[in-house]
């Protein structure tokens, strides 16, 4: 096995979430920054990532860093890398990349240039001219950052986020990532009813099924990495199986789904029948005026529609309203919601949350307020 270092990008925000999902697989920190982690390990770090990081973007492997101020510098440093070790002589690759306050400003022609480096080292390892490129698929992410040059393969593909099973959508979805993490951040665990009033096509309800049955998030997927000669197709095999092993079948996991629209409760099922958790939760076609929350600390935790997104001001602020009487008279419940509104407390619920967490959903900056119930008796 290799020493890798590995890169597991994040939505801002969620650093912390994803650094704590890393430990919790074994893995070692090497440095925490805006909107990626850096960690130690090897090929089956790459595989076991993908597979269980529930709030990552992608895992990388990062092949080299340097500075360079002119194009010769890029050309010679990216050069120098081991490509060979990674790109066979059939491979397809495409380079991406992004330039922020750097000399080499221009990102096509970093990226040309780059990609002539790769195939001059790669005529040097095979000794030819030409490649087939019919084999596996690789793409080069180069990120440039005040002059300071990292070079990186993406082993995931397509975003983490697309974990297979959102076979039908709905309005304004929220992703996959940003829902697991809202479940994450919260105090819900096995035993403790989740209700989601306005659950969409049911992604926030899904998300926390998988986390409560211990199901591996991109077990029903495929990884660019899986293509890979370099990544023993055994490894993906093993870490398949132990995450199958893993399934927690019997845990007591209690789920509440509702919403108004018989269209997005219709998805919702769908997409939690796709998912394998659907005998966990109970979906309903139901106004957020009806619902009752029944037995004591429980947790609500949803993603009502934004003003910007979906309807008008005075809809949501009656959704608001709605979330304020329901939680009247039920003081050990606990609410996380999330909201581009920042006169959420105020105007709409009426009191200061115990916590607040600026996040993203997509490209919208939005604010997770956390009110906490009365918490329930030790034993």
């Amino acid at each position: 096995m290799s020493k890798l270092e590995l890169i597991a990008t994040a939505t801002f925000g969620l650093e912390a979430v994803v650094k704590r999902e890393i430990e919790n697989l074994g893995f070692k920190i090497l440095k925490s920054e805006d909107a990626k982690i850096t960690y130690q390990g090897d090929e089956r770090a790459v595989v076991k990532s993908n597979l269980w990081l529930r709030c990552a973007d992608r895992v990388l492997i990062k092949l080299g860093e340097f500075n360079a101020v002119s194009f010769e510098e890029l050309f010679q440093q990216a050069k120098a890398l081991p490509w060979e070790e990674w790109i066979q002589e059939d491979a397809k690759f495409t380079v991406t990349g992004t330039s922020v306050k750097s000399a080499l400003h221009s990102v096509p022609d970093c990226q040309a240039i780059v990609k002539k480096a790769i195939v001059e080292k790669l005529k040097e390892t095979y000794h030819c001219e030409w490649f087939q490129e019919t084999g596996p698929e690789y793409t080069i992410k180069l990120t440039l950052l005040k002059d300071r040059v990292t070079v990186t393969l993406d082993t995931s593909g397509a975003g983490l986020h697309k974990r297979g099973y959102r076979i039908k959508d709905v309005a304004a979805p929220i992703k996959e990532t940003l829902a697991a993490a809202m479940v994450q951040l919260s105090y819900w665990k096995e035993g403790r009813l989740l209700v989601d009033p306005l659950c969409g096509s049911g992604t926030i309800p899904i998300e926390a099924a998988l986390l409560g049955r211990n199901i591996a998030p991109g077990l029903n997927r495929k990884f660019a990495a899986e293509q890979w000669p370099s990544i023993p197709a055994e490894l993906w095999k093993e870490e398949r199986k132990a995450a199958f092993e893993a399934v927690k079948t019997d845990a007591d996991i209690r789920i509440q789904a509702t919403d108004i629209s018989p269209i997005a409760v219709k998805a919702a099922m769908e997409n939690a029948r796709e998912a394998g958790v659907d005998d966990c939760i109970d979906f309903q076609i139901k106004p957020l005026k009806n619902v009752r929350l029944e037995e004591d600390y429980g947790i609500v935790i949803c993603n009502p529609p934004y003003g910007e997104r979906i309807g008008e001001k005075d809809e949501i602020r009656k959704i608001y309203s709605d979330m304020r009487k329901l939680f009247e008279g039920n003081p050990t419940w606990s609410l996380y919601l999330i909201t581009t509104d920042k006169e959420f407390e105020t105007l709409a619920f009426g009191r200061l949350a115990d916590r607040r967490r600026k996040l993203y959903n997509g490209r919208l900056e939005v604010t997770y307020y956390q009110y906490y119930g009365t918490k329930p008796p030790r034993g």
